[in-house]
């Protein structure tokens, strides 16, 4: 069990850091390009990544977070069992739910403009600042689950 729960405290570890580079430096990197082709680039990015092997990890970390949290409930008292259900819960709702609510119908809006259109300018400088803040959010639930589930897994030893 010790090794279920280390490995899936680095999975959720790994998403925090591809959140965290977007974060960090890929967002303001787009926002230095010309807008046409920041929302370009971007497109292309949300296009790109629903086939890359970021979407099993996606996914596989999600279906991890909900039988943590469910365990995690079911247990609680046991020794780590509030940790690993706190941390199952955070993540599952700081990075799906966040996901799903927020970051994905801003991708498909920014999906549906033509990069040069008028339009664009005013949705994709709004997206920036919006995409943007509610991927901290899944950059901090997700490093924060890790922890969890890794002090969990101490705890239980």
């Amino acid at each position: 069990m010790k090794t279920a729960l280390w490995t899936t405290a680095m999975s959720f570890a790994l998403m925090g850091g591809v959140y965290f580079t977007f974060s960090g430096f890929v967002m303001r990197s787009l926002q230095a390009l010309p807008g046409a082709r920041g929302i370009a680039a971007m497109q292309s990015i949300n296009r790109v990544i629903l086939s890359s092997a970021f979407m099993p990890l996606f996914w596989g970390t999600t279906v991890a977070a909900l039988a943590l949290a469910v365990w995690g409930g079911m247990r609680w008292g046991a020794p780590g069992m509030g940790m690993i259900a706190s941390g199952g819960l955070l993540y599952f709702v700081g990075m799906f739910v966040c996901t799903a609510v927020f970051n994905v119908p801003l991708n498909n809006a920014l999906d549906a403009v033509e990069p040069s259109a008028h339009e664009a300018t005013t949705l994709w400088s709004d997206y920036l600042v919006v995409w943007t803040r509610w991927n901290h959010v899944r950059t901090v639930c997700c490093m924060g689950a890790s922890g969890l589930v890794l002090a969990a897994a101490r705890v239980m030893g």
